[in-house]
C-alpha cells in the first residue's frame, strides 16, 4: 500500500528537528568547558529557533496540500519515514546516552556535525515536497545547515 504524506507534515517535521536541535545545543552549551565553544552552541541554538518559526510559518501556509502523485510511491514513503527516524536526534534515549558519555568538547562538535549533516539531507529532500513558492525558504535552511557544518568544522580543528 503506497504512503501518502502531505506537504505541511513534512513541514512539521522540521519543526520537530528545529525544537530537537534547539535542545540539544542548550545542552552543549551548558556543558562546553570553553568560552568559544559555549558561543557556537549558544549561536546554534538561536540559529534553530529562527529556522523552527520559518517551517512553522511554512507549515501552516501549506496546510493540507497534497504532495504530487509521484510522491506517494511506497518506496520514497518508507525512505523519508528512515531519513526522519534515522536522525541524529530523533531517537531520544540515544541522544542522551551519547551527551552522558561525551568525554571532550570535540566529541560534541562531532556529534553537532552528524546533526547538521542529517539536517542537511533531510531539507534538500524536503524541496522536493513544496510549491515552487516555498522552495526559497527551504533552500536558505539549507544554505544555513551547511555554514553551519563549516562552523563546526572550523571549530573542531581548532581544538
Amino acid at each position: 500500500m503506497a504512503s501518502f504524506f502531505r506537504a505541511n507534515e513534512i513541514a512539521n517535521i522540521a519543526v520537530e528537528i528545529e525544537k530537537k536541535g534547539r535542545q540539544f545545543y542548550l545542552r552543549l552549551e551548558e556543558a562546553a568547558k570553553t568560552p568559544e565553544t559555549r558561543e557556537l552552541f549558544h549561536y546554534l541554538a538561536v540559529e534553530e529557533t529562527k529556522h523552527q518559526k520559518i517551517f512553522q510559518d511554512l507549515a501552516d501556509r501549506l496546510g493540507d496540500i497534497e504532495l504530487p502523485a509521484w510522491a506517494t510511491d511506497e518506496e520514497y514513503g518508507s525512505y523519508i519515514q528512515g531519513l526522519v527516524e534515522s536522525h541524529a536526534l530523533f531517537s531520544d534515549e540515544s541522544v542522551e546516552k551519547q551527551l552522558n558519555a561525551l568525554e571532550d568538547e570535540k566529541e560534541a562538535i562531532r556529534m553537532a556535525m552528524n546533526f547538521e549533516k542529517d539536517t542537511l539531507l533531510f531539507f534538500v529532500e524536503m524541496e522536493t515536497f513544496v510549491p515552487e513558492s516555498e522552495k526559497a525558504a527551504v533552500k536558505e535552511c539549507a544554505q544555513e545547515e551547511k555554514l553551519h557544518l563549516i562552523r563546526l568544522q572550523n571549530m573542531y580543528s581548532k581544538l
